[in-house]
């Protein structure tokens, strides 16, 4: 089988590595703590200008849920726009309604706007109420791929559902695991499931170089250590592709 590998790449800097270290495409992000958001107009320039494979970014106004107002949708359609014109070779969405159905308006309005693109439906699947219809509509809209973690917290949890769903696809759409991947069971992953293509980030914790600090403030508000700043490797993206390749 030939497998494809997509880094979730949360900086142009993460791109360069994940090239350097063997990823076939990489998905650009902002805002990773959220689950990813769309990056800025520059940060896909420079990616585009430092790398030569494939370039994804998601289309994603905000964290949380994947139910978008009319406003939302709208800013999601320039944000294609600006994709495409910073040199991006395909877009990443995907809208819901309350329910838990796919909101057909607002995707076929996105699939309209990222015409000639690659399309693929993120993570949004894996909140979606009946994964197997859902796929056959996508399968219609046209979309290229799915990322999914098999509606598990991590993808080697959700493996059975991963694996009929790589079944039903059939060739008609790619089924590309995601969430949790890395070099310790991405050969398991592959084996159970069937998949072609998988998704990770192979991120490690870079210090921050500031020597000045103050301990007391947070910009975001959050528990994360604001000193800490993590960003795709190439050793791990290459040590997690040779995984795979080794189980062979």
């Amino acid at each position: 089988m030939n497998y494809a590998f997509e880094i979730c790449a949360n900086s142009a800097e993460s791109c360069v590595a994940a090239q350097e270290g063997g990823a076939n495409r990489v998905e650009l992000c902002a805002a990773i703590p959220e689950g990813g958001t769309t990056p800025s107009y520059g940060e896909i320039r420079m990616a585009r200008k430092l790398i030569d494979i494939r370039l994804h970014v998601i289309i994603r106004p905000r964290g949380g849920d994947f139910f978008y107002s009319p406003v939302e949708i709208e800013t999601m359609e320039e944000d294609i726009r600006m994709a495409r014109q910073a040199g991006a070779d395909g877009v990443v969405f995907g809208c819901l309604t309350p329910e838990g159905e796919l909101d057909m308006p607002a995707m076929e309005r996105l699939m309209r706007a990222a015409e000639g693109m690659a399309v693929t439906f993120h993570r949004a699947f894996d909140y979606v109420k009946d994964p197997k219809q859902v796929l056959e509509t996508l399968i219609q809209l046209g979309v290229d791929r799915v990322l999914t973690s098999g509606q598990q917290p991590v993808a080697i949890k959700g493996a059975a559902l991963l694996a009929d769903l790589v079944k039903q696809a059939d060739g008609r759409i790619v089924i590309m695991p995601g969430c949790g991947v890395n070099e310790s069971n991405i050969a398991e992953l592959a084996r159970l499931t069937g998949a072609s293509e998988f998704h990770f980030s192979a991120r490690e914790n870079k210090e921050s170089q500031m020597r000045l600090r103050n301990p007391a403030l947070s910009m975001g508000g959050t528990d994360m250590d604001e000193y800490m700043h993590p960003v795709t490797t190439a050793k791990r993206v290459r040590n997690t592709i040779q995984a795979l390749k080794s189980s062979l």
